[in-house]
């Protein structure tokens, strides 16, 4: 279990530089989407976070925020996600 833990600090930790721009988008979204699957995770957990990765993909088409999308909002999210990835990986 430690390993997919050490997985999910580099994905929130490519968040993190993606959100202070030192690190480009799609290649947080690469990080996240190879990260993943390497998860013990149901599979819930997988399709929530494809929606919300593809989301993030679509709000690069606009200029950050749009009446359709917050990227912020969808970061946001993404943290939300993770914070559930590590309490679900730390239940026994």
């Amino acid at each position: 279990m430690h390993v997919a833990i050490d997985t999910l600090t580099r994905m929130t930790d490519a968040l993190a530089a993606c959100q202070q721009g030192t690190l480009p988008q799609n290649e947080m979204i690469k990080q996240w989407r190879t990260g993943a699957t390497d998860l013990p995770l149901p599979e819930k957990f997988g399709v929530v976070l494809g929606d919300l990765l593809d989301r993030i993909e679509a709000s690069a088409l606009f200029s950050g925020e749009s009446c359709s999308f917050s990227q912020q909002g969808l970061f946001d999210n993404l943290q939300l996600w993770a914070d559930k990835a590590r309490a679900k990986l730390a239940t026994p």
